[in-house]
């Protein structure tokens, strides 16, 4: 009787873990289908890959579900720094009380983002070769993982395995 409620037990946490997997593919999926026209208008703009910004957005904003992007549209965690004059919103993160950047809309974070990253700080990531849908990996430098722009810790390690999936 007790193994039997064991295994019951067993089967039910792992019909909720998958469910729970189903949800969260399914939300990163319906945030690629959202923002990836975006994306690739920023690619022919900026010059940055748009599966680099898709793979950034969703580590950053958990697919728009974070609380900093559903209450500041804010998808890339960017900090206010000393020059912005725009809104702005508090939330505890390497800090008390951090400054982040606050967007009217989601669309609003994606050009913000994409003008970051044209700031001379990362000007050696637009010498490297962009291929159709893809940067080279392996020779991106460390600067585009700088934990100063980057929130999340596991980002360094996770956007070039989430990369060629995007």
């Amino acid at each position: 009787m007790k193994l039997r409620f064991i295994i019951s037990l067993l089967a039910l946490t792992l019909s909720f873990s998958q469910l729970s997997a189903q949800r969260k593919n399914k939300a990163y999926l319906d945030y690629i289908e959202k923002y990836s026209s975006l994306a690739v208008k920023h690619q022919k703009q900026y010059g940055i890959p748009a599966s680099i910004t898709l793979a950034q957005g969703l580590l950053e904003s958990g697919a728009g579900r974070s609380e900093l992007a559903r209450m500041s549209n804010n998808h890339f965690g960017i900090k206010c720094h000393s020059d912005w004059k725009g809104k702005r919103v508090y939330y505890d993160d390497d800090k008390k009380d951090d400054c982040f950047r606050k967007y009217n809309k989601p669309e609003d974070s994606f050009e913000d983002h994409a003008r970051f990253l044209k700031r001379a700080r990362y000007a050696s990531l637009f010498e490297l070769k962009v291929t159709v849908s893809r940067w080279e990996m392996s020779a991106l430098p460390p600067g585009i993982f700088r934990p100063s722009w980057v929130r999340r810790p596991n980002t360094a390690t996770a956007l070039p395995q989430w990369h060629p999936v995007i």
